[in-house]
């Protein structure tokens, strides 16, 4: 019977083209557009994801306000205070920071200075172009040694060859040599910190000879498992609440943040679905219309079929079948579009393109339904038709 009934919908499909065309529409742009924004979500969702976790998942920057009454208390020995907090902690960095002109000659440049541990680079997963990151004795000593980010060693020394060769920082209008000792390869830019335009330099050099600083502009929180770095992140925020006062610190994490994002965008792209289904509901209206007009049309039709005996029961799901057909018809179309479409989009915004099956399955599944509540009445209509009435139909 089905089978019987998929053969009368492609034949009545097919002796109204252009009718069925446009009753397709409304079905084929609904369900692109909902495969096309939900993809694009999926898609952007798992390259923030990426993005963010380049910095290292398991990472937790705490940083407290400069206005904050209890400043003086964050200097580098109170990372101990810090890391003692939880377990899961691995290791707890100070970092330092402020803005400086390098200059090489003639060459000049703005730059961010960091003042960083010598273990910064390895749990930063940093790699670099030339030379290396400075260890530890020289961080210990505080030697005015510095490590380039890729753009400001392009800069300052456009022919190569910057390791060994001496650069001086200013910190106002005194300047000091300092070393160069390695090249950073060029590396995505997390959060504020943006590598290719940064240069690095121990920590004690930058409290003692750069800035004389009197407290931690950051700290950065290694986990021992990246799993568990909400946890630990929720460990140092509450402690810190009761402390100094929530209104006094900041901490964020990559995965904090990752997950911040994909929420704001998965609410965005369900919001923008939603309104794009809308579309699927005016295409339900259209196939009700033509389904309706199809009924008028076979009035004869469904007459001769109940007279030899088709109970209503046979002539109900004739319509509806028909009814499916249309919209499913649509959804593999519009199915098709939305992923070449969003393939598209993908592409031309340098993002990865990653299918979203749920996005198929929604849009495909909305679609029939669409098709079974807007087909359910004209088929009630056709199978409530009077035989002889219907046989004298003009």
């Amino acid at each position: 019977m089905i089978i019987e009934n998929t053969k009368l919908a492609f034949k009545a499909m097919i002796g109204s083209k252009l009718r069925t065309l446009l009753s397709l529409l409304g079905i084929v742009i609904g369900v692109a557009s909902v495969v096309t924004i939900l993809t694009l979500g999926q898609s952007i969702q798992t390259n923030i994801t990426k993005s963010i976790s380049s910095a290292g998942p398991d990472l937790i920057t705490f940083s407290p306000r400069s206005y904050s009454k209890s400043i003086s208390m964050f200097t580098e020995k109170y990372a101990s205070n810090i890391k003692a907090l939880s377990p899961d902690i691995e290791t707890v960095m100070a970092i330092d920071q402020g803005n400086s002109t390098i200059r090489v000659g003639q060459q000049n440049d703005s730059t961010t200075v960091y003042g960083v541990p010598s273990d910064y680079s390895n749990n930063l997963a940093m790699t670099f172009s030339s030379g290396e990151f400075f260890n530890l004795t020289q961080s210990i000593t505080s030697r005015q040694v510095v490590v380039l980010g890729s753009n400001v060693a392009t800069g300052l020394f456009p022919t190569g060859n910057a390791v060994g060769q001496n650069v001086m920082l200013y910190r106002g209008t005194q300047g000091k040599p300092y070393k160069v000792v390695g090249v950073v390869e060029d590396k995505d830019a997390i959060f504020s910190l943006n590598f290719n335009y940064s240069v690095f330099i121990p920590y004690s050099t930058y409290q003692s000879r750069f800035s004389k600083s009197s407290y931690v502009h950051s700290y950065i929180i290694k986990v021992t498992d990246q799993n568990n770095t909400l946890g630990v992140s929720n460990t140092v925020e509450n402690y810190f609440n009761t402390k100094i006062g929530k209104d006094y610190f900041r901490i964020i994490s990559p995965t904090t943040v990752a997950k911040m994002a994909t929420s704001v965008t998965s609410t965005l792209s369900s919001f923008l679905a939603a309104i794009a289904a809308i579309s699927l509901l005016v295409g339900g209206i259209g196939i009700m219309n033509i389904m309706l007009v199809s009924v008028s049309e076979r009035t004869k039709e469904i007459g001769i079929r109940k007279a030899l005996g088709a109970a209503p029961s046979v002539i109900r799901g004739q319509f509806i079948c028909e009814s499916l057909v249309i919209t499913l018809i649509g959804g593999l179309i519009g199915v098709a579009i939305g992923l070449i479409a969003s393939y598209a989009f993908s592409v031309s915004m340098g993002t990865t393109f990653v299918i979203s099956t749920f996005s198929i399955i929604l849009s495909m599944g909305f679609s029939m339904l669409i098709g079974l509540f807007f087909g359910w009445y004209p088929a009630l209509k056709a199978s409530k038709l009077d035989p002889i009435e219907a046989l004298n139909y003009e």
